[in-house]
């Protein structure tokens, strides 16, 4: 089963991610190591003991749709309840709003335990808060008091409708649209895919964020808006009055996240209201797609721990064979033989990489908000923008890959699905797609993010991890130069990358040709900063005499296992990188037999 790794958690929200800084923008008063401490144990344990162990059932039970009405498996109903009871959707809102005030960066933390525990109830929540962040921004007065009470606390949920049959990445061909009723609202119908929690028996109403087009809206993506269409229409006094033309017209069948209800929605005249501005869609869309964003990042960080810890507890059970370094009669614990204990060291340190990018994200993200100088929110944002595209696709690419090799750990047992490994990487498999697929992360990072603002995003990331390889160059601990020799050079390849792909004059066939690669060089390389950032802190304590030894040195290996596995390849990545369109084969060559 499940446990929450709290000391994991508060290690990398207050050493690495800094949280406690946040302090000092005045936005959080009540933000203490004991409150963060407080909120993850109370976390942890609705994660371990409540959603962990309805995780399989949900997967082999799934959801079940008739006559438009959608049930979820046996015991998520309750389960939902209790996650209300607890007041867990509106931990990283304002108060003022009727959240609990608390930074982004604890509510990613707790959102990780329940992406581990239980992924797929936790998408719900999870659409939940990007539809909070929309109503914050661009909600009317009105809708913010009608609507973001019951959002808050989760006693209604919320989803995101983008899709459709024909229109996928490319929104601006979508086809649903909007008629003016002539005293607000609006009359909406089409049809919507792919919808998460579109529609289930958890929360007593939804409210549906809706792309349509609006008769006088020219093509393409200037010409969408975003609408607020709820299940239940919501009369003056706060109660629920009639249905809306809104429902699910059929459930997705899906290689995973069974007991998610992924819905087809059909919208026949529902009534709606216009979020923000007539044919401001995208860019209240892209409020909550950025949410949506970090969030499924840390959900690939939530189901690689996830697949980690039964890996691990099955490598310390299971038998077979001679270990050379085992000690007593074989056969011993496979966790004793060295290509097992190295797939489960790469995983953990691959897990912990993700965390802090993730962690740190959301940090930049309050900062960006809430310092006072404005330099330092210029700068705070910055920070937010670049790592965002690498938090959503580095973290879930490592998601995938730490499944897969929790099953590999396995052995053949792994590809048994009584055993459950399996369903960490049917549940892993989507985080790579949905809220942008990875390849779209690329290109927002190599196409927008490199030249935001002359370069400086990546200029000043540079700037720290160089920091950073001075601090390790000077410290008094011998492995700690080691990791400065990997990082210094690791840093060297990802900026002659990022010079070569922001050349001018630089064929974007060839940039684009390029750009997933160096999201992934530029993911190896923050990680392994962040890590390295993580061992200075290790070492402090180790020095001090702060906590568990063993627990700091723990944080040092982790550090270097990734310095020598991950960040040693990244010179040779600029060549990937560098290869270009030109090799790319053409239509003839692919379907050649």
């Amino acid at each position: 089963m499940y446990r929450a790794p709290i000391d994991d958690l508060r290690f990398t929200l207050e050493e690495i991610a800094v949280m406690d800084g946040l302090k000092a923008t005045g936005a959080f008063p009540d933000l203490s190591s004991d409150l963060t401490a407080a909120i993850l144990e109370e976390a942890g344990k609705f994660a371990n003991d409540e959603l962990a162990p309805l995780n399989r059932p949900g997967d082999m039970a799934g959801c079940q749709l008739d006559n438009g009405v959608v049930t979820t498996p046996p015991g998520i109903k309750e389960v939902y309840a209790k996650f209300v009871e607890g007041g867990w959707q509106g931990l990283q809102f304002p108060a003022e709003h009727g959240g609990m005030g608390l930074p982004r960066a604890l509510g990613a933390a707790v959102m990780e335990t329940l992406q581990s525990a239980n992924m797929a109830f936790s998408l719900g929540p999870m659409l939940t808060l990007g539809t909070i962040e929309a109503l914050i921004a661009r909600g009317s007065e009105a809708q913010k008091a009608m609507y973001l009470p019951k959002l808050m606390t989760g006693e209604w949920s919320a989803t995101m409708q983008l899709t459709e049959p024909q229109a996928g990445s490319d929104v601006g061909a979508l086809r649903t649209k909007a008629e003016p009723n002539g005293d607000g609202s609006w009359s909406i119908s089409g049809q919507k895919i792919f919808i998460t929690w579109g529609e289930h028996d958890c929360a007593e109403n939804i409210v549906h964020c809706v792309l349509a087009r609006t008769p006088d809206g020219p093509a393409g993506t200037k010409g969408i808006s975003l609408f607020l269409i709820p299940k239940f229409l919501v009369n003056e006094d706060g109660s629920l009055g009639e249905r809306n033309a809104i429902k699910a017209i059929g459930l997705e069948h899906k290689m995973g996240i069974h007991g998610s209800p992924t819905c087809v929605m059909e919208m026949s005249g529902a009534t709606g209201w216009l979020i923000g501005e007539e044919f401001g869609g995208m860019a209240a869309m892209f409020i909550m797609m950025n949410a949506a964003r970090l969030a499924v990042g840390v959900q690939g960080v939530g189901i690689a721990e996830r697949a980690y810890q039964q890996a691990l507890a099955y490598a310390l059970d299971r038998k077979q064979g001679r270990a050379p370094c085992a000690g007593g009669e074989p056969p011993h614990a496979i966790i004793h033989h060295p290509d097992v204990r190295n797939m489960l060291t790469g995983m953990k340190a691959k897990i912990e990489a993700a965390r802090a990018i993730c962690y740190v994200c959301a940090v930049a993200a309050d900062e960006a908000e809430f310092e006072e100088d404005e330099e330092d929110r210029a700068f705070a944002k910055r920070r937010e923008e670049l790592l965002t595209p690498i938090a959503k696709a580095w973290s879930t690419d490592m998601g995938v890959e730490v499944a897969s090799l929790g099953i590999q750990v396995h052995g053949g047992m792994g590809f048994i699905e009584e055993t459950g490994a399996a369903q960490h990487y049917r549940d892993a498999r989507i985080a790579p797609i949905y809220e942008g697929t990875n390849g779209i992360q690329a290109i927002d990072l190599v196409g927008r993010k490199l030249s935001m603002a002359g370069g400086a995003p990546l200029r000043e990331l540079l700037e720290d991890i160089r920091q950073t390889v001075e601090d390790c160059s000077t410290s008094s601990n011998p492995e700690l130069p080691k990791l400065a020799k990997r990082l210094r050079l690791a840093a060297d390849a990802l900026e002659s990358a990022a010079s070569w792909l922001t050349a001018p004059g630089r064929d974007r066939s060839d940039m684009l040709a390029g750009a997933t690669a160096f999201q992934t060089l530029a993911g190896d390389v923050t990680g392994g900063w962040l890590l390295c950032v993580g061992a200075v802190s290790a070492q402090r304590r180790l020095k001090t005499g702060e906590g568990d030894p063993a627990f700091a040195e723990g944080k040092i290996l982790l550090a270097r296992h990734f310095a020598e596995t991950v960040l040693s390849r990244a010179p040779a990545a600029l060549a990937g990188i560098q290869a270009g369109a030109a090799l790319l084969a053409d239509e003839v060559a692919l379907n050649a037999s």
